[in-house]
């Protein structure tokens, strides 16, 4: 097995065919220049110094084609002037035969890759794109077992041409099967890599979409959850200690559950190979500034930060739920109170994070029939924001108020209980 790949490799190497046809051209000028002097002495005739050429200018014609012509023309070549020796004298030489074995044996390599790949020879390095007869070199390489059964069974029926008649075919024949191989092998594996590429990406897809799940109807629930008990338990009469006690141990584990499936969204993104992701975290206390003056740039009108109390970084969830509140309660502003300045305070405590929205708009209505009259009002009315900024302060187990500013504007104030995260 070992002895037929060096064999394979050594014979599809184009130095080792080069030095090989100046080897056998060599052996056959040799032996034939021999048999030609021999003759000519055993004959003693002095005359026939063109039989001596001629041998030696077809041992030549037999082997040279293999260093200089590609697989397809070397083969017709070595082919014609063989099957011309055998007919004229019989006898080729030996160095002749090895070279009318190999070039069948390369015109075979040439057959199975023309029709499996019409570009060229692979088999060739350095001989460029086609090499080969697409659609036709199968049949060539077939054909040049014509010439030696012909003259074996009608005219030359010596050992030289029954051998030639014999290692032809095979040696084409063999290498067709083995380059048939070679291209199974490769579709083969081409074909596994495929399916295991179609099957990675149905995982990742799955992943994806299980993320996509958990984060739009699972974590909604469970923050719901979170919202529902607190708010349970702070707007149920005569509710017992304990059961205050338990709304409050629910609440908790909601919360706790939003963090490990924060978590867990993590692990199905990075899983996913998502790189948006990783360019684009989760924004948080960090990002305020921006966002200010992202909405000062787009409403025209003053909007600045306060921050007090020692800053430090809190838990990602505290900071995006922080985030999220005043970003909706900036775009309440420029939506309810056009032109207004805003105020965002923000105090960093021990064991809590207030926030303070306020600007110096209207303020909210005064009356329902003002609220009707005016355009949409920032009462509970048909919108969500203010809605949605208490859900974000319940989900992290805060609390928040709205209403008139004393002084006249809007104030949106939250309380998020939270420590800060040492560094």
């Amino acid at each position: 097995m070992a002895m037929g790949r060096t064999w394979r490799r050594i014979a599809g190497s184009p130095n080792a065919q080069a030095l090989a046809g100046a080897l056998l051209a060599l052996a056959a000028f040799g032996q034939a220049l021999v048999e030609g002097l021999t003759h000519t002495v055993n004959a003693s005739d002095t005359g026939s110094a063109p039989h001596v050429i001629a041998l030696c200018l077809l041992a030549l014609a037999g082997t040279v084609p293999l260093v200089f012509l590609r697989p397809v023309a070397a083969a017709v070549t070595i082919t014609a002037t063989s099957a011309l020796v055998l007919a004229l004298f019989g006898t080729p030489t030996v160095a002749a035969m090895a070279a009318q074995v190999i070039a069948s044996y390369r015109l075979g390599r040439t057959a199975g890759l023309a029709r499996a790949d019409p570009g060229g020879d692979a088999g060739e390095p350095g001989r460029g794109p086609g090499t080969g007869l697409p659609g036709g070199a199968q049949l060539l390489a077939i054909a040049l077992v014509v010439p030696f059964l012909v003259l074996a069974l009608a005219f030359h029926a010596g050992a030289a041409t029954v051998l030639l008649a014999s290692l032809v075919p095979i040696a084409v024949g063999t290498a067709i099967a083995l380059r048939a191989r070679t291209e199974a092998a490769r579709q083969s594996a081409a074909r596994a890599m495929l399916a295991d590429t179609l099957t990675e990406n149905l995982a990742r897809g799955e992943r994806a979409r299980i993320a996509r799940e958990l984060h739009d109807v699972v974590a909604h629930h469970i923050s719901m959850i979170a919202v529902q008990a607190e708010t349970a338990r702070l707007t149920t009469p005569g509710l017992p200690a304990a059961g205050a006690q338990r709304f409050a141990e629910i609440g908790d584990t909601a919360r706790a559950g939003l963090t490990e499936m924060r978590r867990l969204l993590g692990v199905l993104r990075e899983d996913v190979g998502d790189p948006a992701g990783d360019r684009h975290p989760q924004p948080g206390l960090s990002q305020l500034a921006e966002l200010i003056d992202g909405a000062r740039e787009a409403s025209g009108a003053g909007a600045r930060l306060i921050v007090s109390g020692p800053v430090a970084p809190f838990d990602p969830g505290v900071e995006l739920a922080a985030y999220r509140i005043v970003q909706e309660a900036l775009t309440n502003a420029r939506r309810h109170a056009p032109g207004a300045a805003v105020d965002v305070e923000l105090c960093y405590e021990d064991d809590a994070l207030r926030l303070r929205v306020r600007d110096n708009g209207p303020g909210p209505p005064l009356s329902p029939t003002a609220s009707s009259a005016s355009s949409p009002s920032r009462a509970e009315g048909p919108g969500h924001g203010l809605l949605g900024m208490r859900e974000r302060a319940a989900t992290v187990g805060g609390s928040l108020r709205t209403g008139a500013a004393s002084g006249g504007g809007f104030l949106v104030e939250a309380v998020l209980p939270a420590k800060p995260e040492l560094a």
